[in-house]
């Protein structure tokens, strides 16, 4: 009888842990589904381009990896940053990151949101509205 307890707890253990990385859902998202989720909500993400140091600026680079859109609505040069981490607490980290810059001054204010293992930035003179309408479509991945 005890020979056949461990077997089958590790069966059991192996099963859930199984069944439990299915039904949440953890399949990485990468910047490229989130500009596609954009588009097919038709908001502006056009330009997509693989951002490099000079897109984070001071900020910490801990990310995966990063794309940059335009979102000509706002302004001619107004940008987007989709990041994708490995790390939550990295996204957490960038997410304070930009949220304090706005905090400290309205000029740097922007709009972040994250979902998953994805941080999305936005310019800030996007009105909130609108926002919400991006927001909506990185949640719905």
């Amino acid at each position: 009888m005890k020979k056949l307890i461990f077997p089958f707890t590790l069966f059991l253990v192996i099963f859930v842990s199984a069944c439990s990385n299915a039904s949440s859902g953890s399949k990485e998202i990468t910047p490229d589904d989130v500009v596609a989720a954009f588009q097919d909500a038709g908001l502006e993400a056009e330009n997509p381009t693989e951002m490099t140091k000079d897109d984070y600026g001071v900020g910490p680079m801990k990310s995966k990896e990063g794309v940059r859109v335009t979102v000509p609505q706002v302004c001619s040069d107004c940008n987007a940053r989709i990041i994708s981490y490995e790390d939550e607490a990295d996204l957490d980290e960038m997410k304070e990151y930009y949220d304090s810059m706005g905090e400290e001054s309205a000029m740097l204010f922007s709009w972040t949101a994250k979902h998953k293992n994805i941080l999305v930035q936005v310019n800030g003179d996007m009105e909130e509205e609108e926002f919400n309408k991006y927001k909506e479509a990185l949640e719905s991945l």
